[in-house]
């Protein structure tokens, strides 16, 4: 598949950018960003209610019986943990957290170079736009293709910081050569944190997420048994989630959570999102090893480009993009 197939697969309408619209010093919210009847969260320090698990990657390199256990049952049961001692030098990730913070206060004028451009949805702005009635974020993204290289966008790739340009058995070689995107989140603060939303519940389309939270802004929030809990950010820790094509290709066995970016009614949250796919020209389904009479396949197939299309046409709304693909009766 070539680069222009790809960027073909998804756009979204331009919008106003927030840190601007703050720049202004507008005492009420626009409308179009108010969000009401939104769902309440748990605070996570609730002594009573269970937290996301953390896994210590040295442990699991080392083959650790239990670390792999609890791994296992992070991602059949949560679809999200916290990642320690993932070996990543912390003065890189301080220099990613400096640099992302400093390509968000750019210049209006150096942003509008890095704009998403008429049916494009890479660059600044935001995704699932989908007509000018949308209710929006009250956040700023960017979001570019990163691998496989080709994917590249030559007009925004080459001004984008040099430490963001990231080098070149049944499941895993799907991802031989497979997809790389990368969606750095900024979330104004807002006096009615209530009425509006950094981020729209969803599950995330990818195979695996890779997050970085860049400041100690709580915002993050996972859907657990019915409740918003609050991912409480670990020093130095990645936050790793479940993708819908990894529910699909696990035939249902991990699963993709449903979750969401609250706003802080003080602090900026500023945060930093790899997502990880299979080759573009895959075809993803239920892995032939994971079906059997007891648990037969819940998902149909579908290939890697249209199960895209499809997530990218329309708004974000829950797991409602992965259950159109569920088998019925099962």
């Amino acid at each position: 598949m070539d680069a222009e197939t790809l960027r073909n697969i998804g756009t979204s309408l331009p919008v106003p950018c927030v840190q601007e619209l703050a720049k202004q010093r507008i005492t009420k919210v626009p409308e179009r960003y108010i969000r009401p009847n939104q769902e309440p969260s748990v605070a996570y320090d609730t002594k009573s209610l269970p937290q996301v698990p953390v896994i210590d990657l040295s442990k699991l390199l080392s083959e650790d019986a239990n670390e792999l256990e609890k791994l296992d049952h992070a991602c059949k049961e949560w679809g999200f943990f916290q990642l320690i001692n993932h070996g990543v030098n912390p003065s890189l990730v301080e220099y990613m957290k400096k640099d992302v913070q400093e390509f968000f206060n750019l210049p209006m004028e150096e942003k509008k170079l890095l704009w998403q451009k008429p049916g494009e949805m890479e660059g600044f702005g935001q995704l699932f736009v989908v007509s000018e009635e949308h209710k929006l974020e009250l956040a700023d993204i960017f979001f570019i293709f990163l691998l496989p290289s080709y994917t590249r966008n030559h007009r925004l790739f080459p001004r984008i910081p040099q430490l963001f340009r990231i080098q070149p058995n049944e499941l895993l070689e799907f991802f031989e050569e497979g997809g790389q995107s990368m969606r750095m989140n900024y979330c104004l603060p807002c006096p009615q944190p209530e009425q509006v939303i950094g981020l729209s519940p969803h599950s995330d389309s990818a195979a695996l997420t890779i997050l970085l939270q860049l400041n100690e802004t709580e915002g993050l929030q996972i859907r657990k048994d019915g409740m918003w809990i609050q991912v409480k950010p670990l020093p130095n820790a990645f936050v790793i989630n479940v993708g819908d094509m990894l529910e699909i290709m696990t035939n249902g066995i991990y699963r993709s959570i449903e979750h969401r970016g609250t706003v802080n009614s003080e602090m900026e949250r500023i945060s930093i999102a790899a997502f990880h796919s299979p080759r573009l020209n895959e075809v993803v389904g239920p892995a032939q090893s994971l079906i059997t009479s007891e648990r037969p396949a819940t998902f149909n197939s579908i290939s890697v480009v249209d199960f895209y299309k499809r997530y990218l046409s329309r708004e974000l709304q829950g797991k409602s993009h992965i259950g159109v693909l569920r088998i019925q009766n099962r």
